[in-house]
């Protein structure tokens, strides 16, 4: 790792863990709903444990929070602020700024998967079937997508807007994404788009790989991926850095 790339992933990190807010959203939040359905089992499923509803969705939610909302808000403001312009004529350069950013998202999740899978298997969660590999491919793809959409967002929009915008979206995949409300408790038609989004698809995906009882994982699948490969482009055609 060059010097500049590990300069700049010291400081995005140092930075992440004094903003109480963005703390706020990829620790706390993910944890509270964790610990608290998972005490409470409240939620409808169909599913014998409740925890093998729960699990997945809050493992979902994390890196939705991680890497589209967390990532979209705070490049929002370095670019309102000017930030990334002049990061672009020093030895960092965009490429390696991209990287540093990349790098501060799978720091995060490592951490938030090694809080909420021991936290999950302390109330009881059973994970004698879960298939590791598939499960970390998933968030993988997933990271991809909701990057990929958070930069989309924030290469556009101006700070304050974009804040909004990428809080209110992170509301909407939330109640829709089949994370903590199962898809077939949802209206008829918001049933149908909810399995097309990629809040929905990475949980189905994660919910069949952790305790094999994804609705449509085939499908999910391809929707993820293409979640995963538009989004990108997209940001990476619109994004501008002024």
């Amino acid at each position: 790792m060059s010097g500049p790339l590990r300069a700049q992933l010291g400081a995005e990190l140092r930075i992440l863990m004094r903003n109480g807010e963005q703390l706020l959203l990829t620790i706390i939040i993910p944890v509270l709903v964790l610990v608290f359905f998972g005490l409470t089992d409240v939620l409808p499923s169909d599913l014998d444990d409740h925890m093998d509803f729960l699990t997945p969705g809050v493992v979902a939610l994390a890196i939705m929070s991680t890497s589209m909302v967390s990532l979209g808000i705070a490049t929002g403001f370095e670019r309102n602020y000017k930030v990334l312009k002049r990061l672009g004529v020093t030895p960092l350069g965009r490429p390696r700024w991209l990287a540093a950013k990349t790098l501060t998202v799978m720091v995060v999740e490592v951490v938030q998967l090694a809080l909420l899978v021991p936290i999950a298997l302390s109330l009881d969660w059973n994970a004698d079937d879960a298939r590791w590999l598939l499960a970390l491919g998933a968030v993988g793809t997933g990271t991809i997508a909701f990057a990929g959409l958070g930069l989309f967002i924030a290469g556009r929009l101006r700070a304050e807007v974009n804040l909004a915008a990428q809080n209110g979206l992170y509301i909407v995949l939330l109640l829709l994404g089949g994370m903590v409300v199962p898809f077939d408790e949802l209206p008829r038609g918001l049933e149908a788009v909810a399995q097309y989004l990629p809040s929905g698809a990475l949980a189905d995906v994660l919910r069949d790989a952790l305790v094999g009882a994804g609705s449509q994982p085939d499908t999910s699948w391809i929707v993820l991926g293409a979640w995963a490969l538009a989004a990108p482009v997209a940001a990476a055609l619109t994004f501008r850095w002024e």
